[in-house]
């Protein structure tokens, strides 16, 4: 069962509709379900067995997303690269997950090379798309098997997906998910928000990521999914005008740039059944404009990579509840409620459950909720206890089930829906020779919801200016995780044992803005 299934389910019974678009291709139901036995059939051939980890580095594309398919067909495990991690960190991932194929693009064939310097658990790389090299591309591989791949006879319990996410010390682990975790997922959304029509979901964000799972859900209703390559705010617009979508994502910063595009509200988008939103806290204020432009259709989820995307809900109509009722705004600060065949509790330091209204850390349970870190079982010990998932994640729950979060148990920063962990940034940091202490947090921003700044304390006697700090950190991080801004302080505050405290540095950012993240 899970995904394979899921899109199998829609193919039976939409053969002929279109399935996958890109800028260069579309491909019906049928063309991508041959696709995918296809590529099942050509693993097999070159002795990839079930079980074996396989990842994908790719932009969004069809031949991506049908790799993919071919992967979860061949009974194999998904353990998606995000393109914008650093090099560094995609190595991480592929080697702590014993990733031994590579489907990868042509745009990236030059990180390729040297990951496959660094990775000798890689013995299988499949280029996706024509290129500039000679070599076969995914296609004209599969193109010489026929016929349908054997069922690997896959249980529910069995693992899927292994999706990275970071820990206190900023090292990935790998969260893995089982097939009857994607089958509670799909059964989730659609209890919640049946669709009314075929689905046409416009996807602009990585499909390795949340967008990717809202494609798979839809794949079972016959969705037709229109990918971008990249968020560009105008095209986004205007596209869900044009081509008439029905669903969209997006994290919230990027929804903060539909807003003050010049022509959000030039456009039609009637055709809206569902505006989902995930991944970080998004302003009040904002959720009101986009009710205003886009209509009653915003939806918001939370979860993690330890329990992907939907533990609870906000559906639409809580949203119109909201603004059409005084007495209901607040739930506009809320994440939702608890998703079908999923428990959602708080609890204290302890482990008591706590009543209606009591601050303590969120806790999941349920089939939804992965099988622990793949080979980290102390980590696997302290995260899953008991049956129950902690999130990490201070909130509380009010008298009708609603949840809402305040805070963040761990130092987390959530900055355009990617999550970045202080601790990586700051070994950067340190390695400046310039550089006494730091500390790395999450300042509030209109544009990314939190952004990343480095407060740092210079060693007696040496200098060292911001550009030359932020050109480190780029280089080592990415764009994406180095910090947007950084102050040198004379000294940092510290507690009574002599540690940096970063409870204080926060609060010269964060107090009176009625948050903390």
């Amino acid at each position: 069962m899970g995904v394979i299934s899921l899109f199998d389910y829609g193919a039976a019974r939409h053969a002929d509709r279109p399935c996958l678009e890109d800028d260069l291709e579309v491909r019906t139901y049928e063309e991508v379900r041959d696709a995918s036995h296809r590529i099942a059939l050509a693993l097999g051939a070159r002795g990839v067995v079930p079980g074996d980890k396989i990842s994908t580095l790719s932009p969004n594309a069809v031949t991506m997303v049908e790799a993919m398919l071919g992967i979860y067909r061949a009974g194999c495990v998904f353990v998606p690269l995000n393109v914008l991690n650093s090099e560094e960190e995609n190595s991480t991932i592929i080697q702590n997950n014993d990733v031994s194929v590579l489907f990868y693009h042509s745009k990236f064939s030059g990180v390729v090379e040297r990951l496959l310097k660094v990775c000798p658990r890689i013995r299988l790389s499949i280029r996706l798309d024509a290129g500039e090299r000679s070599d076969q591309r995914l296609r004209e591989i599969a193109a010489a098997y026929t016929g349908e791949a054997p069922d690997p006879g896959a249980s529910f319990h069995d693992l899927a997906s292994i999706y990275s996410t970071g820990g206190t010390t900023g090292a990935p682990k790998g969260a893995m998910i089982s097939g009857l975790a994607w089958d509670v997922q799909a059964a989730s959304f659609f209890a919640a928000m049946p669709v009314r029509a075929q689905p046409v979901y416009l996807a602009a964000t990585p499909m390795t990521h949340a967008a990717g799972c809202l494609a798979i859900y839809l794949f079972a209703a016959g969705g037709h999914v229109i990918m971008h390559d990249r968020f560009e705010a105008g095209r986004f617009l205007a596209t869900i005008d044009e081509r008439r979508a029905t669903h969209v994502h997006l994290p919230p910063t990027a929804i903060y740039m539909l807003l003050s595009h010049p022509d959000a509200a030039k456009h039609d988008y009637s055709s809206l059944e569902c505006f989902h939103y995930a991944s970080a806290p998004m302003s009040v204020e904002k959720l009101k404009q986009c009710m205003e432009i886009f209509g009653p259709v915003m939806a918001q989820t939370w979860g993690q990579s330890e329990a992907p995307l939907i533990c609870t809900l906000l559906t639409p109509d809580d949203h119109r509840l909201a603004v059409e009722s005084p007495d209901h705004v607040s739930l506009l600060a809320s994440c939702g409620r608890p998703t079908l065949m999923t428990r959602v509790e708080v609890i204290d330091d302890s482990g008591r459950f706590l009543s209606v209204g009591e601050m303590g850390e969120l806790v999941m349970n349920g089939p939804l909720v992965g099988l622990g870190y793949y080979r980290k079982p102390d980590a696997t010990a302290s995260t899953f206890v008991n049956g129950w998932l902690r999130s990490g994640d201070i909130g509380y729950k009010d008298a009708r089930g609603y949840v809402f979060i305040c805070d963040r148990k761990k130092e987390m920063i959530i900055s355009g829906g990617l999550n970045i962990y202080p601790a990586e940034v700051e070994q950067v940091v340190w390695s400046h020779p310039a550089v006494q202490e730091c500390a790395v947090i999450g300042v509030p921003d209109e544009k990314w919801g939190e952004a990343v700044k480095a407060v740092i304390e210079l060693k007696p006697g040496m200098s060292a200016s911001q550009e030359d700090l932020l050109a480190l950190c780029k280089s080592r991080l990415g764009s994406a995780k180095a910090p947007k801004s950084i102050e040198i302080w004379p000294s940092l505050p510290r507690s009574a044992v002599g540690k940096v405290s970063k409870k204080e540095i926060r609060a010269r950012f964060w107090d009176g803005t009625g948050r903390s993240i």
